[in-house]
């Protein structure tokens, strides 16, 4: 019996000593042997057996090296976490579009599709459209199907701990696990995830945006709708239900509206968005258009400035449809805020345009594959 139970205890040790190097390696790459000994404080050849075994799943390789970069006498073996052993899939589905990207596991975008949607849609036929798409974007860049580990999507509306949704924008999915009716269509052994849009532009926004070294940020999610996600010490604050942010909900700040101030009557060129042309009309110092850009700021301002003095951001990042205008917006806005906080906020815009949320699902896509494999060698 002692011996079965000592067996067991070094089959899990060099399970969880695999697990630490699996990360080290993930976390950065390429690192020798000794660089990983060093870091993971596990014995030489402790690291070099947890690198043949992840070498044997697929998940490790030998780097080579680049032009330049051979010292003098024999190199040492350096060893990489394999971006291509697979690939996640980000889609943000709106009421105006669906944008999906393919990334490796790197986060690196290997394929973009972008799509018009009618707002009209209903919930039945834009979850068809979304099953569609899925699928079809999947075929035409993924055709090795079971290489995609993890997919998200991002949907305008709440999204509670089980993966319903409460929405008001589409509210035919309110009270539906989206993820259960997108089965599995061959293409990858990962489960889908279903997360709030705006709560995926801050991640974005952390990972790749305007706020990849703040802690404290508010994402303006800004367009046809208006909400908030935010980040407290560098974690996504989802709130109980996953509602934190939602201020469009509460009609006294009259952020649910504020899209309507976005409208340009003036006739456009085939192919350019009412925000776009109204942008264009700021740049060129339309006097309409500054007094449209104003009224938007008015109409925002005081929901920022609520969840400015809840929560005390470093940061308030504008993403979203309005941020053609957010040259014109930005000191609006501070000017707005001033009477009504303490302090007024950093405010930037957003350098991750229309796919801002399609990569904050790529980006909770690849923490679901890094938790799923770390926590199937430790198993």
């Amino acid at each position: 019996m002692r011996n079965r139970a000592r067996g067991h205890d070094l089959l899990a040790l060099r399970r969880l000593n695999t697990t630490v190097v699996l990360r080290a390696l993930h976390r950065r790459s390429p690192r020798t042997l000794a660089e990983l000994a060093a870091e993971t404080g596990l014995s030489r050849p402790t690291v070099e057996a947890a690198v043949e075994e992840l070498a044997g799943r697929g998940l490790v390789g030998e780097a080579t090296e680049g032009p330049g970069e051979r010292p003098p006498g024999r190199p040492a073996r350096r060893f990489r976490f394999r971006t291509e052993a697979g690939q996640v899939l980000g889609v943000d589905i709106g009421l105006h579009k669906m944008v999906l990207l393919l990334a490796d596991l790197g986060g690196t975008v290997l394929a973009h599709e972008h799509r018009s949607i009618d707002p009209e849609l209903s919930g039945s036929a834009r979850l068809e459209l979304l099953r569609d798409g899925m699928e079809a974007f999947l075929d035409a860049h993924a055709p090795r199907g079971d290489e995609v580990l993890a997919r998200c999507v991002g949907v305008p509306g709440m999204v509670d701990a089980s993966g319903v949704i409460t929405s008001v924008v589409i509210p035919e999915w309110s009270g539906v696990d989206l993820a259960r009716l997108l089965p599995e269509d061959g293409h990858g052994t990962g489960r889908t995830v279903i997360e709030n849009d705006v709560n995926l532009a801050v991640l974005a926004e952390r990972w790749q945006g305007a706020a990849t070294l703040v802690g404290d940020v508010v994402c303006v999610l800004t367009g046809h709708r208006v909400s908030c996600g935010l980040t407290i010490d560098g974690r996504l604050h989802r709130g109980r239900r996953g509602g934190a942010g939602e201020l469009g909900m509460l009609p006294l700040l009259g952020m649910s509206g504020a899209q309507e101030a976005l409208r340009w009557p003036d006739v456009r060129p085939t192919g350019e968005s009412e925000v776009a042309a109204l942008a264009r009309a700021a740049d060129a110092a339309d006097p309409r258009a500054l007094a449209a850009v104003a009224d938007f700021a008015d109409r925002i301002a005081p929901g920022i400035a609520a969840i400015s003095l809840a929560v005390d951001p470093e940061l308030i990042v504008l993403t979203g449809g309005a941020t053609p205008v957010g040259r014109h917006l930005v000191p609006l806005l501070a000017d707005r805020l001033r009477p009504m906080t303490l302090h007024v906020p950093r405010i930037a815009l957003s350098p991750l345009g229309e796919r801002g949320v399609a990569i904050g699902a790529v980006r909770k896509a690849l923490d679901q594959v890094e938790v799923e494999l770390l926590s199937d060698m430790a198993s």
